[in-house]
């Protein structure tokens, strides 16, 4: 999506093993001094005091070196320059080298019988890994330069049209959202598309570099490893994603129906036949993962809820300070300790007039302690509003686990830290806006129609996309998909799950997948899955421990000191239990359960199948 993870957690500090390597050819690393535990284990003469042993160094060494690149990362991203570039890249690098190091000495006591504990913090060390490096010097050099020159290629990407005329993603990104011109969006969703063309043998190189690496660290591919990750064999926890898909597709098919048949009234249906698919450039965004930006397009009649909250912060004077203050009272309401002095002292609210900075609203803690901070260059939005909530869920669940060890300092899996983040802001409501005196009347239920498209638009949408793009690449790790069969297992799955389709054709001297950042970038995907549909899961429960008799698409735990304590005992876990253990404290099961998301659009399903009576839905 469109934030940045959370800082300091094993898992998110980790995109490859080569991050900040292309920015830093220069930096020598000084190795840390063998340890006791690791000296032992030259000797293959291991025990579990060894293990032991090892992880207690290692956790104090990944302690200071993670603080000391966050500090850097931090400075880099609010004093943007050529010297705080190298210096967050030295800084990173050292933390990368540190960890493929360390995860292959954790792989050496894979055979040891060790307490629950202690395997479960090894296994965390190993799995801190995104693309495990093979150990040999000259291949890991060889992974290190590929996937910096993907991410260049990425960073670099421009569309030059033929006149001279170069665009860049922004550029593109903004007029897609905003232009109703078949052709024009056309020809920016094809020209973004040269630019990943390139990738292809890279890519392929890439996978088999790094499935030497995970098979040296015990894994059948580098997809089984990051399915891995989540507390359950990595062929159940496949399984267990397609039951969830199942769960929303009948949702989701009747959103697509009724948006594919208002885009054939606007652009004829001679391009979106009944029955077919919706042509990809359509949907107001680059890879039609979102669909909010057409909702001119495909909103109801009389929609409009009568307020507007950014018109709301204006009448109500409130500044950046005030919606920051505004959010965190959110949180203090349900019994959470106020954040600390310093987290106003150190963090970034607006943008500075003197220099560059990174805008894109982050969530970080510095220290694994409680040095808690958001970067943000708030505009004084509804949009904005909700996303401040959004950012301080991750500050929170940050300090709820700030007691745990290292290695479980991180939400129970990578799903729920952007969910729980997602949670607050699902309290956004109107009721909730006139609890803390921005709105003076709740708009009638007739008006819940419009809201329930908005959101359903980028939400619901995104699922099927959420989904796709890891199932696309696990199975090119698994070697199911060969690299002769890039682009048209793509698209293949595209029309699988989303129904949507290239607009002209495509062929293997396309690599549409690396048109999207997270491919070449090589940032796993389900977790963006898990958190849409762990946010309504956790949204309906903690509105029923709230006691609320309203429909759920109005509930706001606001003030609510018993949601407010359910949650917490499980922000307090962190990883340290398997992630079900974590989901039962407040859901009161062990299971995902995706009907929530039912639940949450039951008025906007009514108000599709109405509208569907007579279409021909389905592709």
């Amino acid at each position: 999506m469109t934030r940045l993870p959370f800082k300091l957690s094993l898992s998110a500090v980790l995109v490859s093993v080569t991050l900040g390597l292309s920015g830093c050819n220069d930096t020598t690393t000084t190795q840390p001094t063998e340890s006791a535990a690791e000296t032992k284990m030259s000797s293959n003469k291991l025990t579990a005091t060894d293990a032991k042993e090892f992880l207690a160094n290692t956790e104090q060494q990944l302690a200071k070196l993670y603080e000391k690149s966050s500090r850097a990362a931090w400075i880099y991203a609010n004093f943007i320059t050529h010297d705080t570039a190298q210096l967050a890249a030295a800084a990173n690098q050292e933390v990368t080298e540190t960890i493929v190091r360390l995860a292959n000495e954790a792989a050496r006591f894979d055979d040891l019988e060790l307490d629950a504990d202690s395997r479960r913090k090894l296994d965390k060390l190993k799995l801190a890994l995104t693309l495990p490096a093979p150990q040999d010097a000259a291949k890991t050099e060889k992974l290190a330069n590929i996937v910096a020159e993907l991410d260049g290629l990425y960073g670099k990407g421009e569309y030059c049209k033929d006149d001279g005329q170069c665009l860049s993603l922004g550029e593109m990104t903004a007029t897609m959202a905003s232009s109703r011109d078949y052709n024009e969006l056309l020809d920016l969703w094809q020209g973004w598309r040269q630019i990943s063309k390139p990738m292809r043998p890279l890519y392929e190189q890439q996978v088999t570099l790094t499935n030497e690496g995970a098979q040296e660290l015990g894994y059948a591919d580098t997809g089984a490893m990051w399915r891995s990750k989540y507390d359950m064999p990595a062929d159940e926890f496949a399984t267990e994603l397609d039951r969830l898909w199942g769960q929303v597709k009948p949702l989701y098919d009747s959103l697509h129906c009724h948006v594919r048949a208002k885009l054939g009234e606007q652009y004829g249906e001679d391009k979106l036949p009944e029955d077919g698919t919706i042509p990809a450039h359509l949907l107001g965004n680059m890879w039609a993962q979102q669909w909010g930006n057409i909702y001119d397009l495909v909103a109801p009649e009389n929609a409009d809820p009568g307020y507007d909250v950014t018109e709301l912060l204006a009448q109500h004077d409130y500044d950046e300070l005030e919606m920051v203050r505004g959010a965190e009272k959110f949180f203090t309401s349900m019994g959470f300790a106020p954040l600390p002095d310093t987290f106003y002292e150190r963090s970034l609210f607006t943008k500075p007039q003197d220099r560059d900075v990174q805008c894109h609203a982050s969530a970080w803690n510095l220290d694994s302690k409680d040095d808690l901070r958001i970067k943000m260059c708030i505009q004084r939005t509804g949009e904005e509003f909700a996303t401040i909530h959004h950012e301080l869920g991750h500050n929170f669940y940050q300090r709820a686990y700030n007691q745990q060890p290292l290695y479980y300092q991180e939400s129970a899996n990578d799903g729920f830290h952007e969910a729980i983040g997602d949670t607050i802001a699902l309290s956004v409501t109107p009721e909730y806006l006139k609890e803390i005196g921005l709105l003076d009347e709740v708009p009638d239920e007739s008006k819940d129609i419009g809201l329930l498209m908005r959101m359903a638009l980028d939400k619901v949408a995104f699922i099927p996309f959420g989904l796709l793009v890891d199932q696309w690449r696990w199975q090119v790790f698994s070697g199911e998909i060969t690299p002769e069969q890039y682009n048209q297992a793509w698209w293949q799955l595209r029309k699988k799950y989303q129904g949507i389709s290239a607009p002209i054709a495509r062929s293997e001297s396309d690599f549409d997948p690396g048109a999207k950042y997270h491919v070449p970038g090589n940032t796993p995907y389900t977790r963006y899955f898990l958190a849409h549909i762990l946010q309504f899961d956790f949204h309906r429960s903690l509105c029923e421990i709230a006691g609320n008799d309203a429909a759920i698409h109005r509930c706001s735990i606001y003030n609510s000191k018993e949601a407010g304590q359910r949650l917490n005992e499980m922000l307090e876990m962190g990883s340290s239990q398997p992630w079900q253990q974590a989901l039962a404290k407040v859901t009161g099961k062990e299971q995902m359960d995706a009907t929530a998301i039912l639940d949450y659009f039951a008025p906007l399903q009514a108000y599709l199948d109405e509208q569907n009576k007579g279409r021909q839905c389905g592709w």
